[in-house]
């Protein structure tokens, strides 16, 4: 997948990477890539930052890392947002994701 159209960039100490955001979902799960994104389905309204906690959740789960390693860094109140992830590598992150799409 290092073709991928998914916008995603190495950091000293881990990786960041975008995502679109789909609340109120039946799921929570990886929709696939729109763009340069990875489209994320959660199940949390968009109310009182539900929907960014259980994306972190998410993500933290599908990666295998503690939440404390996973931060939106942009877009806290958009449904595009940066998400960065501390000690995974673009390789794990693919190797990952290539299993959900």
């Amino acid at each position: 997948m290092s073709d991928s159209p998914l916008d995603i960039k190495e950091l000293p100490d881990g990786i960041a990477f975008r995502v679109r955001v789909q609340p109120r979902s039946s799921k929570n799960k990886i929709a696939g890539i729109m763009g340069n994104c990875l489209k994320i389905n959660l199940t949390a309204p968009p109310v009182d930052g539900a929907a960014n906690t259980a994306c972190i959740t998410f993500v933290a789960s599908l990666l295998d890392v503690a939440k404390s390693a996973v931060a939106i860094t942009n877009g806290q109140s958009n449904r595009s947002k940066v998400i960065k992830v501390t000690g995974v590598t673009k390789t794990d992150f693919f190797a990952i994701i290539s299993l959900h799409i």
